[in-house]
């Protein structure tokens, strides 16, 4: 079966089946905020959406127990084993979002998920690339979801780390986990030149008023909220 590199210096040397999500600038910005998290082999983190499982391996490299979950078959198989020849041990779950770890808890969730506004309606095919980017009309389809189900697996005091971009809406996550009993903030941002996805999109984009004329940076936002 065909694979491809993907290699990053601050995350190691990654493999991803055709189709899976490589690591990229807002899985290096998410990184940067699990580092500063203080993991110990005393926590449990849960990655959510983990694709080629690079957050979970980084997790995994500092002592973690963790866990990881994708809708993907083809994303399971890849962090599988890039976890086999990290020497790293990660269990990875197929299904979505929280959904495989509904009864258990954890100290951590961290979450990269799809968050491109799209003109189609529909969700993408679970073997589409797309699946990993695409989600819905407002890109919210995943991170709604997650605002509200995040607090019920993890632990009091509990920490979730989403990444997501601008396009999508930073104030209504904040509201939406602040109404769902956690304390969030914005833990870190940067901006990113588009990439080939929102490039192509960007008539559309600008026709629903998600970009202004002229802009041609994406805002990569970290949300950090705490089960209070």
């Amino acid at each position: 079966m065909a694979t491809a590199a993907a290699r990053t210096a601050d995350l190691g040397n990654l493999w991803t089946l055709p189709g899976v999500y490589a690591p990229q600038a807002d899985t290096r910005l998410l990184a940067q905020a699990l580092r500063a998290e203080g993991v110990t082999a005393d926590t449990d983190v849960l990655d959510v959406c983990t694709g080629s499982g690079a957050l979970a391996l980084l997790a995994a490299r500092m002592g973690a127990r963790v866990t990881a979950t994708d809708i993907s078959w083809r994303a399971v198989l890849t962090a599988r084993m890039n976890a086999v020849r990290a020497g790293h041990r990660v269990r990875v779950r197929h299904g979505d979002l929280t959904g495989p770890v509904a009864r258990q808890r954890f100290d951590l969730v961290v979450s990269n998920p799809p968050y491109v506004p799209t003109p189609h309606p529909h969700r993408p095919r679970r073997h589409r690339p797309a699946v990993a980017w695409d989600a819905g009309h407002r890109g919210r389809q995943a991170v709604d979801r997650i605002c509200a189900h995040a607090r019920d697996v993890l632990r009091p005091r509990g920490v979730l780390l989403m990444v997501h971009s601008g396009l999508c809406g930073v104030e209504e996550t904040l509201r939406q986990l602040t109404g769902n009993g956690m304390r969030c903030s914005v833990a870190d941002r940067s901006y990113v030149p588009f990439g080939p996805v929102l490039t192509e999109r960007l008539t559309w984009l600008r026709d629903q008023g998600l970009i202004g004329p002229g802009e041609d940076k994406e805002e990569l936002v970290v949300v950090r909220a705490e089960r209070i």
